[in-house]
């Protein structure tokens, strides 16, 4: 399946250059008067060598179709994250290798779809949105507005995020998980 460049995400599988792909992380520029364009970091699944790529916002790449199964993340043993198949209870592991930066977004009993390839769990699709809780940051300042000021904040998940001035520890944000960016106070 032909897909646009710019709707490449972290743990998308793909075909460059005749090799299988899985895409680490992406970012989309547009640098001044230039044609903006998709910077992927890609990992070799045969060898599991990583390296980056640009492609250009008009590009298309061929994405490879998984089979997708929703599971419920579990816990973590090591360097092995467990998921179970919420229809079968069938719990399997996936390596902390595969998973990349995504397992920062991964809480007990949160629900994801996990990609399939060739009877193998590969990857997992997360959702947009994730709330994790601020365990550590500098105090808030009290009246502190959102500007364009930030401040590093620690999630549970261990996962460092640049917040505004007046979140305070204990809060739980809004994290957006393609690119790892403050989205909001959480309900």
């Amino acid at each position: 399946m032909q897909v646009q460049a710019t709707q490449l995400r972290p743990g998308n599988l793909i075909k460059f250059n005749n090799e299988l792909m899985q895409v680490q992380k992406t970012e989309h520029r547009t640098p001044g008067n230039l044609r903006g364009f998709v910077r992927a970091w890609l990992r070799n699944v045969r060898t599991g060598s990583s390296f980056d790529n640009r492609f250009s916002s008009e590009d298309f790449v061929e994405r490879v179709q998984m089979e997708t199964h929703e599971m419920e993340y579990l816990y973590a043993d090591g360097d092995l994250y467990y998921f179970m198949n919420t229809e079968t209870y069938e719990q399997v592991g996936i390596s902390g290798d595969q998973l990349g930066d995504q397992v920062n977004y991964l809480l007990p009993n949160t629900t994801v779809s996990v990609q399939w390839y060739e009877d193998k769990p590969f990857s997992v699709d997360l959702p947009q949105l994730i709330e994790l809780t601020v365990m550590e940051t500098e105090p808030g300042i009290k009246g502190a507005t959102v500007t364009n000021v930030t401040k590093p904040a620690k999630t549970d998940t261990g996962l460092v995020v640049q917040v505004p001035p007046f979140i305070k520890e204990g809060e739980k944000i809004k994290v957006n998980t393609a690119d790892g960016s403050y989205s909001g106070r959480a309900n």
